[in-house]
């Protein structure tokens, strides 16, 4: 049969290139964002998820299912996942911004209580994004591994308004327990 469609193929669609577009234009963007940014039903975005087959990958990361461009290395997936989070990000900001420093004194530069700082800096460590230096005395610095690449890293995401919600709750509850 000559002009018969092939089924192994989709024809273009609008929609799946509104999604494919917003996940090249947004790496690591994650399902609810994607919802979100596209006004779009969650089945939806699903099925056309779907549908994209090998133009977006999907990583299941800290809690949340992330969508990638397929070039995007594995640890590129892994550090955009984790700076994604505003405290994370802050985290390197302040490092990017005033060089080495002691964990006590990130965390008052960035308001959040001392448990917070290390729930996020063993991500940020595993990663080998942010290293624990000690001195002689045993005393902890904190330091930025590869700055250039952090920061091109750290310029590719923006934290969605929900991820500084929660950090924010989070900073408010360390905030009162600490009083």
């Amino acid at each position: 049969m000559t002009g018969a469609a092939d089924s192994t193929t989709d024809p273009p669609n609008e929609t799946r290139e509104r999604i494919a577009a917003a996940v090249a234009a947004d790496p690591g963007v994650y399902f609810s964002e994607l919802v979100r940014e596209l006004d779009l039903a969650p089945g939806q975005v699903q099925y056309h998820l779907r549908k994209l087959g090998d133009r977006v990958v999907a990583a299941d990361l800290y809690g949340r299912t992330h969508y990638y461009p397929p070039d995007t290395d594995p640890f590129e997936r892994r550090a955009l996942a984790v700076l994604r989070r505003e405290t994370a990000a802050d985290i390197v900001v302040s490092l990017l911004r005033h060089g080495p420093s002691a964990p006590d004194t990130v965390a008052d530069r960035i308001d959040v209580a001392r448990s917070t700082l290390e729930w996020h800096l063993e991500r940020l460590t595993d990663l080998d994004l942010v290293a624990k230096r000690r001195d002689e005395r045993g005393r902890v610095t904190l330091v930025i591994e590869n700055p250039d690449e952090t920061a091109e890293l750290l310029g590719t995401v923006d934290p969605s308004l929900p991820d500084r919600m929660v950090d924010r709750f989070t900073r408010l509850l360390d905030r009162l327990l600490t009083e």
